[in-house]
């Protein structure tokens, strides 16, 4: 399991707006290129992110769906990239008590070919774009509460 974690000068509440907007996870999720649809409903159960993955014109087309969600504490997804498999990802919001909102992400591999990859080695390929992405999405949280 590979796990980064961000801290945020927000509430729960003000972090888990920026991942209830589906339309924004182009703009903090590495690798994700453009999102194509959202589904009515985001984030709940079932709902889904259609996205494009890869700079044009290489891109794959594929989707990420709700799993579990409790607002304003947990969001979890499963992510899928063909033709590497699935990932269930599981954002973890907690209040902190001298305020603030620590992000925890942790990811790990569901099907496919990527279950096949040692741990290890997902660790180093993934910890690294894991934590850039908590950077954007602690940028893009920031951000929208100065506003």
């Amino acid at each position: 399991m590979i796990e980064a974690e961000v801290t945020v000068p927000v509430t729960t509440d003000a972090a888990f707006a920026a991942l209830a907007d589906g339309w924004l996870y182009a703009s903090w999720v590495v690798g994700a290129s453009h999102i194509r649809q959202v589904d009515p409903g985001w984030p709940a159960v079932g709902t889904r992110i259609h996205y494009s993955l890869g700079l044009w014109p290489l891109t794959i087309h594929d989707v990420t769906e709700v799993r579990a969600v409790d607002p304003p504490r947990l969001l979890e997804l499963e992510a899928r990239l063909w033709p590497v498999g699935s990932a269930r990802i599981r954002l973890d919001l907690v209040a902190l008590p001298q305020g603030g909102t620590r992000i925890r992400m942790t990811e790990h591999a569901m099907s496919g070919p990527g279950q096949l990859v040692p741990n290890t080695v997902q660790v180093l390929l993934l910890k690294p774009r894991n934590q850039e992405s908590l950077a954007r999405l602690s940028d893009l949280i920031i951000g929208r509460s100065a506003r």
